[in-house]
C-alpha cells in the first residue's frame, strides 16, 4: 500500500506554479497547427490510394474499433486501421500512453485523422455473431495488440476537410468508407481473462468489467471489449456505441473502487493537487470526511464548447455523496466519470476515503476536442509529486479561487461542496 506524503503549504505551492506567459504564442501555434492537419490529410488520402487494390484494403493492421450511436439499435460498426505514415499501429489506439508521451492536440488529431473507419450497418444484437464483418470486428476488439485484416470496401473513403480546420464539439475522426466484408489475416491474441469472460455468458457485464480491471486490464481495453458485445449475460450481449461504453466502464470501475474505500479511514489532512494538460487545468482538493465527489467545469469563451470569444464563461457541475449517484450526469457528461475514476484510483491505492472536489478550467488553448481520456489521465496523474496543504477545505478553496476565472461567490453558487450542501446532506445518509 502506498503511503501518504507530506506536502508544502498551499500558498507556497501555488506560488511555485508557473504563470501562463506563453498563452498568445500557443494560440498562434494552435491556429497554424489546425491547418497543418490538412497537410496530414493529404498524406492520408495518398496512403488510402496506395493501400487499395481495387476495392480491397490490403496490408491493414487494425488497433481498434468504433461503434456509432445514430439510428440505434441499428448502428454503424467500424474497424479502424491506420492508412498514413509508418508509425506502429498500436500508437493509434487511444490509451494512457498518449499522456505519458506528452502528446499535444495536434498530435492526437493526426492519430485520429490517420485512422480509416471501414464500417457497415449492423443490428446491436450480436450474441452469436462471429462470422462476417461484425465477427471480425469483435475479434479485433478483444485482441490485446493490433490485428492484420483484409477489408473489402464498397465505396471510396470520404474526407471532411472542414472538420479538421474548424473542429466542433465532437472529436475529429479520419476518413470513412462503407465496407462489404472483412477477414482476419492472422489469429488475434486474446488475453485469457477476456476469453474467460467471453465464455461465461451467465456473468453480468458489471461483474465481468470489474474482474477484468482487477486482473490488470485498463479501462481502454475493457471499453473495446464491452463495445463489441463480448461481456455480460448471453441474451444481453449487444454492440454498445463507443461513446456510451467509455462512460459505462468508467462508471462501473468507479463504483467498484468506491466500494473498496467504503470502510477505509479518512485522509487526515487537506491536500491540493494540480495538473495542466492540453489547455486544461485541474485542481483536485482532498479533505477529511466520508466519500463525496464533485466536478465543477469552467469553460472559457473561445474554448471548444464555448466558442464565442466575446461570450461569458460557462460553468457546469455534478456531484455525489457517500452512497454514489442513481442517475446519469447531464451537465458534465462523461468527464464526471473520468475524473471520478482518477480520484478513486488514488484513494484506493492509499487505502483512504475523502471528500474530493475537482475543478476543471478549460482555456481557449483547448482548440479542438480530443475526448474524455485527457480528463481521466490528467486527474490520474495529478497525484504525482508533492501536493499543497491547507488547514481546512474551505480555506483551500478560498485560496485557489484567487487563481480561477470565476469569483468565490460564483463558485459557491454552482458547487454544492463549496456551498457546504453536500456535506450537510451526507450526515443523513
Amino acid at each position: 500500500m502506498a503511503t501518504l506524503r507530506s506536502g508544502v503549504h498551499l500558498d507556497e505551492y501555488i506560488d511555485d506554479l508557473q504563470p501562463d506567459s506563453e498563452h498568445q504564442r500557443r494560440q498562434q501555434l494552435a491556429a497554424e497547427k489546425s491547418y497543418e492537419i490538412l497537410d496530414f490529410v493529404a498524406d492520408v488520402e495518398q496512403g488510402v490510394t496506395e493501400a487499395l487494390q481495387g476495392d480491397t484494403l490490403v496490408g491493414a493492421t487494425a488497433p481498434s474499433v468504433f461503434v456509432g450511436r445514430s439510428a440505434y439499435p441499428d448502428v454503424s460498426a467500424g474497424i479502424l486501421s491506420p492508412v498514413a505514415g509508418d508509425a506502429d499501429p498500436a500508437e493509434f489506439a487511444t490509451s494512457g500512453e498518449w499522456y505519458q508521451q506528452g502528446l499535444g492536440i495536434d498530435n492526437v488529431l493526426q492519430y485520429r485523422t490517420g485512422l480509416l473507419n471501414s464500417r457497415r450497418a449492423a443490428n446491436v444484437n450480436v450474441h452469436d455473431v462471429w462470422d462476417g464483418f461484425v465477427g471480425t470486428q469483435r475479434e479485433v476488439a478483444m485482441a490485446d495488440r493490433p490485428v492484420d485484416v483484409e477489408i473489402g470496401l464498397s465505396d471510396a473513403p470520404t474526407f471532411d476537410r472542414e472538420e479538421y480546420t474548424s473542429p466542433a464539439a465532437n472529436a475529429p475522426s479520419g476518413p470513412n468508407a462503407s465496407a462489404e466484408s472483412a477477414a482476419l489475416g492472422e489469429n488475434p491474441h486474446v488475453p485469457r481473462y477476456v476469453e474467460k469472460t467471453l465464455a461465461d455468458d451467465d456473468w453480468a457485464a458489471e461483474g465481468a468489467m470489474t474482474y477484468l480491471y482487477r486482473r490488470g486490464l485498463d479501462v481502454y481495453q475493457i471499453n473495446r471489449v464491452l463495445s463489441v458485445g463480448a461481456l455480460g449475460q448471453g441474451h444481453h450481449r449487444r454492440l454498445v456505441p463507443t461513446r456510451w461504453s467509455i462512460t459505462a466502464v468508467d462508471d462501473t470501475v468507479g463504483q467498484y473502487l468506491r466500494g473498496t474505500i467504503r470502510d477505509a479511514p479518512s485522509v487526515d489532512e487537506v491536500t491540493v493537487h494540480v495538473n495542466e494538460y492540453m489547455g486544461n487545468r485541474y485542481w483536485v482538493v482532498l479533505a477529511p470526511g466520508r466519500w463525496e465527489h464533485e466536478l465543477v467545469e469552467m469553460k472559457a469563451p473561445g474554448s471548444i464548447w464555448n466558442p464565442d470569444p466575446g461570450g461569458d464563461l460557462w460553468m457546469a457541475a455534478a456531484s455525489e455523496g457517500y452512497e454514489g449517484r442513481t442517475g446519469y450526469v447531464d451537465e458534465t457528461a462523461g468527464a464526471y466519470y473520468a475524473a471520478r475514476l482518477g480520484v478513486l484510483e488514488h484513494l484506493s491505492d492509499i487505502g483512504r476515503q475523502a471528500k474530493a472536489l475537482v475543478l476543471r478550467e478549460v482555456s481557449d488553448d483547448y482548440w479542438a476536442p480530443v475526448g474524455v481520456w485527457q480528463v481521466r489521465e490528467s486527474v490520474r496523474n495529478a497525484f504525482d509529486g508533492q501536493p499543497g496543504e491547507a488547514e481546512t477545505f474551505h480555506g483551500a478553496v478560498a485560496e485557489i479561487s484567487d487563481h480561477l476565472p470565476v469569483s468565490l461567490a460564483a463558485l459557491r453558487r454552482k458547487s454544492d461542496m463549496v456551498a457546504g450542501v453536500q456535506s450537510a446532506l451526507s450526515e443523513f445518509a
